[in-house]
């Protein structure tokens, strides 16, 4: 019985929050601010809850670090996601056989 009770909490938490500004905000927003605000926050969410994660995805900071680098580079070369992510991973799993071995 409570964990129904904590779906329908959480159902109806994540309800109103979608449902507030939807009827709070009737009119489009003219403001530049707020939209490049509003623009950038899906990336700026998606960043904050990435990037502390791959510090610690290997166990070792310096290969992470490595593989960040590398993932960094390529992204700046404009590289596409999936050479990217094989790219950084690999690194990464890289650094970490030449570490042990040393």
């Amino acid at each position: 019985m409570t964990i129904a009770i904590f779906i329908a909490v959480m159902a109806g938490v994540t309800y109103l929050i979608r449902m507030i500004p939807l009827t709070l905000v009737r009119k489009r927003i003219k403001s530049r601010f707020l939209n490049s605000f509003l623009y950038y926050i899906p990336y700026t969410v998606l960043s904050a809850m990435t990037f502390p994660a791959i510090f610690f995805s290997t166990g070792n900071t310096v290969t992470a670090s490595i593989g960040t680098a590398a993932a960094l580079i390529l992204a700046y070369a404009g590289m596409p996601l999936i050479v990217v992510a094989i790219a950084a991973a690999g690194t990464a799993y890289l650094a970490g056989f030449i570490i042990t071995l040393i």
